[in-house]
């Protein structure tokens, strides 16, 4: 029987890793045994087009202490934390990626950090072993995510870490429909940590976020945890008025001179293209703030299971 309170949990997305499963599981399992055998790792199935799934239930045939969820469709990373986050019991949770970048033999290093007194300790990742390209978006976009929340946002950090038990519990009380674990985990505010890790280079296949799911996750998150990006059409509005009055007292003050013979229509069309440029794109930010509360207001369930495996084969 799985123990009522297991000492540790380790909770993984997967997603196109059927190649990668057992690996990780057998990297895990050989770390925490000598941690403490009261344990228990749950893979999260996110709705992988692949045979992942089959590897996880064969690896929960094997050993209670590994479970397997399966949700009825790809929610996204942060949904598949979550539905992991709500089944897991132990006093320290472990969330990690399960494409072997994040290297399970670190975990021993997070707790004796934690021994300090912290409750969060978080994996800074030296020499990432990312695409050139992908850097230089996450470094952007940690930049402009920090602007806009008002809150230092690291890009070398991600999901890999350890965390205490009633950190997991704060981060489980938040429930709003757009899920970014970083940011709730910073929100709840408990002594946190870093620990710097050498990345390790994924053994097989590539990462499944593009640049349009990558984009689509930076506006989530910065319209879910930040109203700047309104304060600053505000701004902006006013900044423009400015110059416009401006440029109306210039123009008010030559044609009194007679420096302006003939008034053009270029002018006129640009003024008006322009104002309607503005206009439009502040429209479309406020809909999309609209958009959101009414994805919050229809308080739909955050995953939906499908299937769960456990023990020696027991099915739900």
């Amino acid at each position: 029987m799985l123990t009522s309170h297991p000492f540790i949990s380790v909770v993984s997305p997967v997603y196109q890793a059927e190649n990668l499963v057992v690996p990780l599981v057998q990297r895990t399992q050989a770390v925490l045994e000598k941690i403490n055998p009261a344990y228990e790792i749950i893979l999260v199935e996110d709705g992988s087009p692949d045979n992942s799934w089959r590897e996880i239930d064969k690896l929960a045939r094997q050993d209670q202490r590994i479970k397997g969820i399966k949700l009825s469709r790809n929610f996204g990373q942060h949904y598949a934390i979550t539905a992991g986050l709500d089944a897991c019991r132990g006093s320290w949770v472990v969330v990690m990626d399960c494409d072997l970048q994040d290297a399970p033999e670190e975990i021993p290093n997070f707790l004796a950090k934690a021994e300090a007194g912290f409750d969060v300790v978080l994996a800074q990742r030296q020499n990432r072993k990312h695409p050139y390209f992908k850097k230089l978006f996450s470094h952007v976009f940690y930049s402009i995510l920090s602007y806009l929340t008002g809150i230092r946002q690291d890009s070398s950090i991600a999901n890999f870490g350890l965390y205490s038990r009633k950190t997991i519990n704060a981060v489980n009380t938040l429930r709003e429909s757009i899920r970014y674990f970083p940011a709730m985990v910073k929100w709840v505010g408990f002594p946190t940590t870093t620990l710097p890790i050498e990345h390790q280079a994924r053994p097989s296949g590539s990462s499944s976020y593009n640049i349009q799911k990558l984009v689509n996750l930076a506006l989530d998150i910065i319209m879910a945890y930040s109203d700047k990006p309104l304060r600053l059409t505000v701004k902006t509005g006013i900044l423009i008025s400015f110059f416009s009055f401006l440029a109306s007292v210039i123009i008010f003050i030559r044609a009194l001179w007679g420096d302006i013979a003939v008034l053009g229509y270029a002018s006129i069309i640009i003024s008006i293209w322009f104002f309607s440029g503005i206009l439009i794109s502040i429209v479309g930010l406020v809909g999309l703030y609209i958009g959101k509360i009414f994805e919050g207001v229809k308080a739909r369930p955050l995953y939906i299971v499908a299937q769960t495996t456990y023990g020696t084969g027991d099915k739900d």
